[in-house]
């Protein structure tokens, strides 16, 4: 159904299941939805006499629950549901002085079980943050499925041919996922899980082949970075990449990777279901940068975070150690700033953070350039962090793309550095600026403790999830609970830094920076 954006400059987009998209999802173009508009709020996309009514919070959660209701295999084809063959092989009974201590434990997750999405009421549309639904930003309660084993399994382990790909950039964890789908899968039963080479290019070029997995193989490979897949960025033709699935005999299909990716494998969820295929796609959300929507986290951030801030103290001490010394650290953040937010906030040591959702300016009296100048007069030294995606607006870049459909940024770091330094020059003030990029440093490195918790519970959670039948479904953490989402919900958007959020307004606490628009 085609509508008007609000704006000075409207143009057609299609709403979906409550989703804005200016255009059909296309595997073999590989537009990355970050580059899309983000999805309007609900309030926007409902006629003012929708709240008029009484029992509007009734049928809006009605809408809610339609629009996160899971897709599942026996809505397309026959799927008949069989006994779990998952077990947590307890060790047996205990008895001590006569008395057992046997455990009636739970293993099992009910289909009906959910968790709530927001768990906050705001009181008014004015509070820090606020996300609300109505214009009274009333409480509405949203809940989605919970993630777990089930009772009863729509595939025999017997016959089940399960291949996972990695795709995009590297990211901190995708050795830890990759091993403990395997695990899961070899609980289950599964003997013949492959491995497709270097993203979706594994399903289309002839020269690379599936990679055998087994338990055995993949027990360490969790001790270093990287991908033992291998990724790369870029798809094919989404029929083509099913006509491989289907060659090969695959009918479980578990895809790591970003929001392109994401929309990547909805795509071929969708070619599969059109061919009636009994074809499990689930994906595991994949991003250093923490932008999709929907969850607390994505695996490999907390990571990123964590080594992030060691070069945002390698910036403090050079800068502390030079004669007017100002130390810069560029961060990845395309569209988000959640990386250097979090990094600026846990290290306490810098003093500008600058982000993609936050606009500012360079040059002027309420631009960086004099806060740095006052913060040399009064202080002696600086840091500054600057998101990648942050200030794009200020400098030349190419119109080009890369080969996931992402528009090919300008170096900010490189044109603050040179901003910094022609400035100071005019004033006769020179300054000793150090810039650290530790982009692929981080990239490459092997998950921390967090990341490689919720790795291992993701990697879990898609197996279940692929044996309850569900497809074309992600897996991902609400409110520290473990959940499914249909992917069609988390490609509707980019998670972004709210600029009136209160994680934002610490953050400028900390820094004690001044508004720089």
């Amino acid at each position: 159904m085609p509508i008007q954006m609000m704006g000075s400059s409207p143009f057609t987009v299609f709403v979906s299941k409550g989703h804005v998209f200016p255009f059909p999802v296309d595997l073999s173009s590989r537009v990355r939805n970050r580059d899309r508009p983000t999805r309007v709020r609900s309030i926007m996309l409902k006629p003012d006499d929708y709240f008029r009514d009484p029992d509007w919070k009734k049928r809006y959660q009605e809408e809610f629950e339609e629009r996160f209701n899971l897709p599942h295999l026996k809505d397309v084809v026959p799927a008949e549901p069989r006994p779990t063959t998952f077990s947590l092989k307890s060790r047996g009974s205990r008895v001590l002085n006569g008395n057992c201590t046997c455990s009636n434990r739970s293993d099992f997750v009910d289909d009906d079980d959910r968790a709530l999405l927001k768990v906050i009421k705001y009181s008014s549309r004015t509070s820090a943050g606020a996300e609300c639904i109505d214009p009274a930003c009333s409480w509405v309660e949203q809940w989605v499925h919970r993630a777990g084993p089930r009772k009863q399994i729509f595939f025999d382990p017997s016959t089940v041919k399960a291949a996972i790909v990695t795709c995009g950039g590297l990211c901190p964890g995708l050795n830890d996922v990759i091993r403990q789908i395997v695990f899961t899968l070899d609980i289950y039963g599964v003997s013949e899980i492959v491995g497709i080479p270097f993203g979706y290019r594994g399903f289309f070029d002839k020269d690379l082949q599936e990679i055998q997995l087994s338990r055995g193989l993949v027990q360490n490979i969790n001790l270093a970075g990287g991908s033992f897949l291998g990724t790369s960025r870029g798809g094919g033709d989404v029929s083509s990449i099913v006509d491989s699935i289907q060659a090969r005999g695959i009918n479980m299909l578990f895809i790591l990777g970003g929001n392109g990716t994401h929309a990547g494998a909805n795509a071929i969820h969708d070619e599969c279901w059109r061919r009636r295929l009994k074809v499990a796609v689930v994906c595991v959300p994949k991003t250093i940068d923490n932008d999709i929507p929907l969850m607390d986290k994505t695996f490999g951030f907390d990571t990123a975070v964590e080594e992030a801030q060691r070069a945002i103290n390698s910036a403090y001490i050079e800068a502390r150690s030079a004669y007017r010394g100002i130390g810069l650290v560029k961060l990845m953040g395309r569209s988000s700033g959640f990386i250097a937010m979090h990094a600026s906030l846990s290290s306490g040591q810098v003093d500008i953070c600058l982000i993609p959702e936050a606009p500012f300016k360079l040059d002027g009296p309420y631009g960086v350039l004099q806060h740095l100048e006052h913060l040399i007069r009064s202080k002696g030294s600086a840091v500054v962090c600057v998101a990648e995606g942050a200030g794009q607006d200020l400098i030349e870049k190419p119109d080009e793309k890369d080969a996931s459909g992402n528009k090919i940024l300008g170096d900010i770091g490189v044109h603050i550095q040179q901003k910094i330094k022609k400035h100071f020059k005019e004033l006769g003030f020179p300054a000793d600026v150090k810039y650290i990029d530790p982009t692929y440093m981080i990239r490459a490195c092997r998950a921390n403790a967090s990341d490689a918790i919720l790795c291992t519970v993701l990697g879990q959670n898609a197996v279940h999830g692929a044996f309850a039948g569900f497809s074309g479904i992600t897996v991902g953490i609400c409110n520290t609970h473990y959940v499914y989402l249909p992917i069609t919900e988390v490609i509707a958007s980019t998670r972004r830094v709210d600029p009136n959020s209160r994680m934002w307004h610490r953050c400028l606490t900390s820094t004690g920076q001044p508004d720089f628009e």
